[in-house]
C-alpha cells in the first residue's frame, strides 16, 4: 500500500515537471522561531507589558493588521534562501 502510494507522488511530481529539491539538514537557521514573522515580533514585543489577554489579542490583532503584503512576501522567499544556504552548508551554522 505505502509503495502504491509513494508512486503516485511521484507520478504526479513527474506529470507535473516539479523539481524534487533535497531535504536540508536539521538546522537551527530553519527554526520557525528564527522565521521572519517571530525574530520582527519578538523585536516589537521587548518593550511590550499586557495586562490582560484581551491586551494581548488587541496588540497582535494590530501588529498584524499593520504588515504589508511585501512584509509577508520578502519573509517567504527568505525561507528559501535559507534552506539553499542550509542545504550548502550540510547543516551547519550560518549567520
Amino acid at each position: 500500500m505505502l509503495h502504491h502510494i509513494q508512486q503516485n507522488r511521484f507520478d504526479t511530481l513527474e506529470a507535473l515537471s516539479w523539481e524534487v529539491l533535497v531535504h536540508a539538514t536539521y538546522s537551527p537557521d530553519l527554526a520557525p522561531s528564527a522565521y521572519h514573522l517571530f525574530a520582527s515580533m519578538g523585536h516589537a514585543l521587548a518593550e511590550q507589558r499586557f495586562g490582560s489577554y484581551k491586551d494581548v489579542k488587541k496588540w497582535l490583532d494590530e501588529w498584524f493588521a499593520a504588515k504589508g503584503e511585501d512584509f509577508y512576501w520578502r519573509g517567504i522567499h527568505k525561507l528559501f534562501e535559507r534552506w539553499g544556504k542550509c542545504v550548502t552548508s550540510n547543516g551547519a551554522y550560518f549567520e
